[in-house]
């Protein structure tokens, strides 16, 4: 396996303002710097890191500089994170133009995965229809990636209409797309995540690893929450995924390089124990 580190931490994330008038134009955006986050990431140990698409678009005119440095911090960009509401279908052609726009930069930067977030709870209540919906788009991301040498996957999330472990059933059953599980947003969803994981073997195709703890709700690096990661490692290895294990951790108020070397320090323990190669 290899270890990875969502860009995310530093600065937290928001969706690009032009998106309000234009869907077809809202990436995601982090607020962080991504020459800090790269260094950090590396300094901590990590060899990957997973950037939001509008975090890439930013260097879609100067590639080379994303390029430099990510080769300044001996680091790969294992995947690109999207998203889309999905169940509107006036705006559906506009966000799978987004998305479309989001595998070619994957592409051009070398990343070899999409991560993709999404289904709309409406304010008049989820429709059967929409997790039809969401299928059938889910799967036509599924397709367009593949088109251009990508594994797409989907990342269940709190606020969409995947969240608990029913809901994740209902739309597995609807598309044939990669599972990204995230075992934050699964736990705080009602779910076990290595259960979860186990409950899907033949569809992992990248995880997120992501601590909580309920009271208060907070994110946390690995150790320092209340799941059980030698268990959803050991869950993930019996699934036959073999590939990145990537840590995100969606916001901390302390220091992000201690968060990060936090979590190497978890999953280092955790590897040895479980007698995990990790190149």
């Amino acid at each position: 396996m290899k270890l990875g580190y969502h860009s995310i931490t530093w600065g937290g994330v928001l969706g690009h303002p032009v998106g309000v008038t234009s869907i077809k134009d809202l990436f995601y955006c982090g607020v962080g710097d991504m020459s800090e986050a790269a260094r950090e990431i590396a300094e901590a140990g990590f060899t990957g890191t997973e950037m939001f698409d509008g975090d890439v678009a930013k260097y879609a005119d100067r590639p080379g500089d994303l390029f430099a440095l990510l080769e300044a911090n001996s680091l790969e960009l294992v995947s690109v994170y999207t998203g889309a509401n999905f169940v509107y279908a006036d705006i559906l052609p506009d966000e799978m133009d987004k998305i479309s726009r989001a595998i070619g930069l994957a592409v051009k930067f070398g990343a070899e995965r999409l991560v993709v977030g999404g289904g709309a709870r409406r304010a008049a209540g989820t429709t059967d229809d929409d997790y039809i919906a969401l299928g059938r788009g889910l799967d036509r991301v599924s397709d367009m990636a593949a088109e251009k040498g990508l594994v797409a996957t989907y990342h269940p999330h709190l606020t969409t209409i995947v969240e608990n472990p029913s809901e994740l059933e209902r739309i597995m059953g609807l598309t044939h797309i990669g599972f990204c599980p995230d075992t934050g947003h699964l736990a705080a969803a009602g779910g076990d995540p290595a259960a979860l994981i186990r409950a899907y073997p033949g569809r992992i195709k990248h995880v997120h690893l992501k601590d909580w703890k309920p009271e208060p709700f907070t994110w946390m690096p690995l150790g320092e929450g209340t799941l059980d990661f030698t268990d959803i490692v050991r869950a993930v290895t019996e699934t036959g995924y073999d590939s990145w294990l990537m840590v995100e951790l969606d916001e901390y108020a302390g220091s992000n390089l201690e968060a990060a070397k936090t979590s190497k320090a978890h999953l280092d323990r955790i590897v040895t124990e479980l007698g995990i190669t990790i190149d």
